[in-house]
């Protein structure tokens, strides 16, 4: 099981975000922003998972927290696979938790910043029971062409939130609007947005964020 922060925003929690960091980064990174949203009355738990430390090809093999390899800077033809796959495993056995402690799928979103973006998405997608949401910060579809056939029937009808900075160097924007595109074109319903911003998260996007919890834990 991995390692994480966790955050209540009141006594028994109904509902929880499970809220994946990017690379480099670790669980507090995200932490700051529960704060900031405009959140429904109900107790949420918001779970920061903390990433294992692995070696980073493309930043020389140095050991950093990441939820996979990334082998260089062609995203969609070099993938890290097998990374890609215990991450998601392992963002999996957290859904199994909440479900321990009493939250029913349909209650948990899972979210993250760009290489936790991809995960979220790479899991979300693929199981047997829906989700109440995704968001998808900064970030692309993993593993693109494998998601038509192993993506799970029950969570076509999961939102998701895709927000993308439009001068984003890590990540180009149309990178992430080719998996806004894939997701569309496989019917899932994806609300987009825009901020003339580089890979980050800005104001408007934490009252997107907010909105979106409101909507899909009411």
């Amino acid at each position: 099981m991995l390692n994480t922060l966790e955050l209540a925003t009141g006594p028994a929690p109904s509902a929880a975000v499970i809220w994946l960091h990017g690379l480099g980064a670790d669980g507090n990174d995200f932490a700051p922003i529960v704060g900031e949203l405009d959140l429904p009355p109900t107790a949420i738990r918001f779970v920061f998972p903390h990433a294992p430390a692995m070696p980073v090809t493309i930043n020389g093999g140095y050991v950093m927290p990441a939820w996979y390899d990334i082998l260089g800077t062609d995203l969609n033809r070099r993938e890290d696979e097998s990374g890609v796959r215990a991450s998601q495993q392992a963002v999996e056995a957290l859904v199994a938790r909440e479900g321990e402690r009493g939250i029913a799928p349909n209650r948990i979103v899972l979210a993250g910043f760009s290489q936790g973006g991809a995960i979220a998405l790479q899991t979300a997608l693929r199981q047997s029971r829906a989700l109440a949401g995704v968001m998808a910060l900064s970030t692309y579809v993993p593993l693109a062409a494998t998601l038509p056939t192993e993506r799970n029937a029950a969570s076509n009808t999961v939102p998701i939130l895709m927000a993308h900075g439009t001068h984003d160097p890590v990540i180009p924007l149309a990178m992430a609007k080719r998996s806004r595109d894939l997701l569309r074109s496989l019917g899932y319903d994806v609300q987009w947005h825009e901020y003339p911003m580089e890979h980050s998260v800005c104001p408007e996007e934490i009252a997107a964020i907010g909105a979106f919890l409101r909507r899909v834990l009411a």
